[in-house]
């Protein structure tokens, strides 16, 4: 399925309209950015003769889902080395790897020790060692073949947007969409992660200079939530039908609407959101909202 611009009504008097792309509709388990930043890959490992896919996640990462469910369907054995040893015997209770294993990835636990060495030589040496030839896809999936595909979510029909927002992760989708923006278009980028390092990472990908990351709506930090941000997700879906995640679209979608309301962007201006997929982590953050005793988003 194609994605497509939904517009979202607004009760303002500055004469904003806002648009959501719905990436996360172009395929129901590799959906949003993940579908873009694996179409490159998985031709690049086709035609260089690997049958087996080797990346990172964490307990309830949408690469991991996103990349099992691509080699269950493009014909790639899978590995997912995941972080943390004690989730080995917790296959059952998270539903982001009983997918992936039920779409036939073979997970290799690790302490996050271990994961944060996930980099070096010697851990990928020791990952060859034990599994032979293998197509490596870093964490999260971002590369060059993935910024290639990102830049392809941006189409002729959204050059009229004066701005372009979407949640940024490790920063390759972003890369993408700032590299096909037109050069009078604003992107704006909502991290989901504190701290400055992502703009270095961005600028290593793009040459174009019209971007701004707002990094006002991490709500502490990734995966982090409270009680407003689930009051808007859930008000959100009841007033668009859009579901949204917890943990990009659904922070970015705060803000924007935030920063609408404090009169911080243009009267007149036209928004493009990217909706970039990731509703297979609902399930999982309600598990994690309902021991903390926290308000469950109603929706998925």
């Amino acid at each position: 399925m194609d994605s497509f611009n939904q517009e979202i009504k607004l009760a303002n008097s500055q004469n904003i309209s806002l648009f959501i792309k719905r990436e996360d509709l172009l395929h129901p388990e590799i959906s949003g950015n993940k579908f873009r930043k694996l179409k490159y890959n998985l031709v690049e490992a086709q035609s260089e003769g690997y049958s087996k896919l080797l990346t990172f996640g964490g307990a309830f990462s949408n690469h991991i889902a996103a990349v099992a469910a691509a080699g269950k369907k493009y014909g790639f054995e899978t590995v997912g080395v995941i972080r943390g040893e004690e989730l080995s015997d917790r296959i059952s209770d998270n539903p982001t790897l009983l997918s992936a294993q039920k779409n036939g990835m073979k997970f290799v636990f690790v302490s996050r020790e271990q994961f944060r060495k996930k980099d070096s030589l010697e851990f990928l040496k020791c990952l060859r060692e034990e599994y032979h030839d293998f197509y490596f896809l870093p964490e999260g999936g971002t590369n060059a073949l993935a910024i290639k595909g990102c830049a392809e979510i941006l189409t002729n029909d959204d050059v009229d947007f004066t701005h372009v927002c979407c949640a940024v992760g490790t920063g390759g989708t972003l890369s993408g969409i700032i590299n096909s923006a037109s050069g009078n278009q604003k992107v704006l980028g909502f991290p989901a992660l504190k701290g400055s390092f992502l703009s270095d990472d961005i600028r290593s990908f793009v040459k174009n200079t019209n971007w701004e990351l707002i990094s006002d709506y991490h709500f502490g930090g990734y995966g982090k939530i409270n009680e407003e941000l689930i009051r808007f997700l859930n008000e959100f879906y009841e007033t668009t039908n859009i579901p949204l995640d917890p943990v990009y679209t659904g922070k970015m979608m705060f803000g924007i609407h935030d920063l609408i309301q404090k009169g911080n962007l243009p009267p007149g201006s036209r928004i493009l959101a990217i909706h970039t997929g990731g509703l297979q982590g609902v399930q999982g953050m309600n598990l994690l909202l309902k021991k903390k005793r926290l308000p469950l988003l109603n929706y998925i």
